[in-house]
């Protein structure tokens, strides 16, 4: 049916809208509020990747917001000592820490109280004249909001009120004893002003112990300020969360291998009490690798065994090993030839059947089965990663995804069996991000499986490497280990297959592809801009362990209204020296496609939303217009 030119299903929407927006007189307000955002400037994207429960490193670039903070305060107190810009910067980063360390030097009078409160106000102030009042009322903490938007918009009038009415309010807040926490909330409303959307381009979990703090802190984050490019080590947790045997079992051989116990039993509540058992009256001790390792080994390739023979496709026979091995001679035969094994200990493994768990295996892994799938606090962070979470994202011309996009030598895209069906580029990254959810919504063995593989295969959009975990743990001729990567990543350094990447997700080839996952060797000479620019790796390089081949801390993104800045890091300290020293994270930032004319809002995705909202608006006011939908007078 059709009404004046209108659709019925046209109508229906615009009746909707008009609950909104009852007469045009609210048309007209909306259109020209939105109007006015379209010439803001585009707000500061930061972008981070391969964390890796690194807390405090984690929590300090984003405090500092990867020296953007620090960027702003010394362009707004450009006559101010560099002690003293220094000291401001800490107190936003850490403002209870801070004014602690304040206090126990008695330098805590009203006069520092009142003049941090002066230069957080000038800070916040100026950071917000970038925003519509409207989202910095929505970013300002709940507790002292009306106080605080009142701060924000005190200007001089012809007899001073305004000002002496600003004074009164920060008279009255020193008075009141409620000086520490609304200094915090002007810190916290600063570094929410100060970027405007974080990404985090996947690896969130393992190797460092706070993951689970991470995430807890991630939850406090605006939903709209939020998306996460979902790595392997997140698949892999995501996967046992939902109940997937193998990623169970790898999450904890992971953890204890890098001595991560609280993260288990402390921040979930996985009891290892039962393994730990089990490994110590099954397993010989005295042996390079201990007791509860081996046994975590071997559950962990009997159950991979299972879900290669029950799929031929992900064409992975290659990593059945156990079957390979000849314990009286103490080696396992591999393509390339004979090695030694470091250990002959494997009393559960049957000759004939070397894939099939003992009865009591198979109780203790269903135990741990049981233990993640109950977990609240593992449940709630696993929601955060679906609900602001992809396989990849396309944001502002750009593509974000944590590892590659499976390539063959020549180039082309190299396709995948998908339960039947055979994808490549776009579609197949499209098939693994509905295959993660539906391990989550369903938990049926077909998803769950590929759970695994998305953590693990070689042709995982989120791994791209044949993993050789059997030979890291049981062979010690490290020439066995060589993990051979997909061609992405060597065809990527130069320009045509990005490009190629770009039409192949629908962008122009002026955006860049960000991914992280595969740390920058800079003491060899790697850069993080590849391609001519095409291509931003920035893998954080925050887990400690990578330094000493990276040579630095690795590498986060900042994209502004003024253009792109790679940030170069050093290695984080401590949270102590950041508050008594004030010691920043040194950074070396390289700006590339500065932009003389500002970026605005015009010019983003949000922008293209606008313009769909003020399509829909004028519509709406047509319809008013011709009489189609009556008006709602205000009351």
């Amino acid at each position: 049916m059709v009404v004046s030119g209108c659709t019925e299903q046209t109508m229906k929407y615009l009746s909707l809208l008009s609950q909104q927006f009852p007469n045009q007189q609210a048309v007209f307000t909306e259109i020209i509020n939105l109007q006015a955002i379209l010439n803001l400037p585009k707000g500061t994207e930061h972008f981070m990747s391969d964390v890796h429960g690194e807390y405090e490193a984690f929590m300090h670039i984003l405090n500092n917001c990867s020296g953007v903070v620090r960027e702003h305060v010394d362009l707004i107190f450009e006559d101010m000592g560099a002690q003293e810009r220094a000291d401001l910067c800490t107190l936003i980063y850490y403002p209870h820490e801070k004014i602690e360390l304040v206090r126990s030097e008695h330098k805590d009078s009203p006069t520092w109280y009142k003049t941090m409160l002066d230069q957080l106000i000038t800070v916040a102030r100026k950071l917000s004249s970038r925003y519509t009042r409207s989202k910095v009322r929505k970013a300002i903490p709940h507790d002292y909001a009306y106080i605080i938007d009142e701060l924000l918009h005190t200007h001089p009038d012809e007899n001073n009120y305004r000002v002496r009415y600003h004074e009164r309010i920060i008279d009255s807040i020193l008075e009141t004893d409620s000086t520490e926490d609304f200094i915090c909330s002007l810190a916290e409303l600063i570094k929410r002003l100060a970027v405007d959307h974080i990404h985090l381009v996947g690896d969130i979990f393992d190797r460092g112990g706070g993951a689970s703090k991470i995430m807890d802190r991630l939850e406090r984050c605006h939903a709209q300020r939020l998306d996460v490019q979902w790595g392997n080590h997140d698949l892999l947790w995501m996967g046992a969360a939902a109940g997937e045997p193998a990623c169970v079992v790898t999450v904890l051989r992971n953890n204890l291998r890098y001595g991560n116990y609280e993260i288990l039993e402390n921040d979930y509540g996985i009891s290892l009490r039962g393994l730990v058992a089990f490994a110590d009256r099954t397993y010989k001790p005295g042996e390079a690798i201990s007791p509860l390792i081996k046994a975590i080994n071997v559950l962990l390739f009997k159950l991979e065994g299972q879900i290669i023979a029950r799929h031929p496709e992900f064409d992975m026979e290659g990593r059945l090993l156990l079957d390979k091995m000849d314990l009286e001679a103490g080696t396992v035969e591999l393509e390339d030839g004979t090695w030694p094994l470091v250990t002959r200990d494997f009393p559960t493994v049957d000759a004939a059947h070397p894939y099939e768990l003992t009865c009591e295996e198979r109780e203790i892994v269903d135990k741990l089965v049981a233990e993640f799938r109950a977990s609240d606090h593992l449940r709630r962070h696993v929601n955060l990663l679906y609900s602001n979470g992809s396989m990849y994202l396309a944001s502002n011309g750009n593509l974000l995804f944590h590892g590659c996009v499976p390539m063959n030598e020549d180039g082309t895209f190299s396709a995948m069996n998908c339960m039947g069906t055979w994808k490549s580029g776009r579609d197949y990254l499209d098939f693994c991000d509905s295959i993660a959810r539906r391990a989550w919504r369903d938990g049926d063995q077909e998803a769950l499986d590929w759970m695994w593989y998305l953590w693990i295969g070689f042709k995982s959009p989120a791994s791209g490497r044949l993993v050789k975990t059997f030979e890291r743990a049981y062979i010690e001729d490290k020439s066995t280990w060589s993990e051979p990567m997909d061609p992405y990543f060597t065809l990527t350094r130069e320009e045509g297959p990005c490009d190629a990447i770009m039409r192949e997700f629908g962008l122009y080839a002026g955006g860049h592809i960000i991914n992280g996952h595969t740390p920058v060797k800079t003491v060899q000479g790697e850069q993080p801009i590849r391609a001519n620019g095409k291509l931003l790796v920035i893998d954080g390089g925050f887990c400690s362990a990578y330094h000493p081949a990276t040579g630095i801390a690795g590498y986060t993104l900042i994209s502004s209204s003024r253009g792109m800045r790679i940030k170069a890091h050093e290695a984080f300290k401590s949270v102590e020296e950041a508050i008594t020293r004030n010691a920043d994270i040194q950074s070396e930032t390289t700006s590339f496609e500065p932009h003389e004319q500002r970026i605005m809002v015009s010019d983003t995705d949000t922008g293209d939303v606008i313009r769909g909202q003020i399509s829909d608006l004028r519509q709406l006011l047509d319809a008013y217009r011709s009489g189609l939908i009556a008006e709602h007078r205000a009351e």
